[in-house]
């Protein structure tokens, strides 16, 4: 028996994810259905639903995407604070040594 070989990974604009949780809202056809006539994962298609319900406000057990983009530029801002603050730990301890 074979393995299946894994799916490359793809990227959507956010147009194309919003057609397809309207078209899987609009109740028309299953998530299955549409997953399978575009090529993607049900797995995917679930998670481009349950975020549009986040960020509507219809749903609340998670990040909206503004929360995230915010969340990602905080984690980056305070990855270059502590790289700063450890720059200036090494410039303070070298002329302290250098001035003895």
């Amino acid at each position: 028996m074979g393995k299946k070989r894994p799916r490359p990974r793809r990227s959507f604009t956010a147009q194309f994810k919003a057609e397809i949780v309207e078209l899987c809202q609009r109740g028309d056809r299953t998530i299955r259905q549409v997953s399978d006539d575009f090529d993607l994962t049900e797995t995917a298609v679930r998670e481009w639903i349950k975020q549009a319900e986040l960020d509507t406000g219809t749903r609340s057990d998670g990040l909206t995407s503004d929360e995230k983009a915010e969340l990602a530029q905080l984690r980056r801002e305070n990855r270059r604070l502590r790289e700063d603050v450890d720059i200036l730990k090494r410039a303070t301890a070298f002329f302290a040594k250098e001035t003895r």
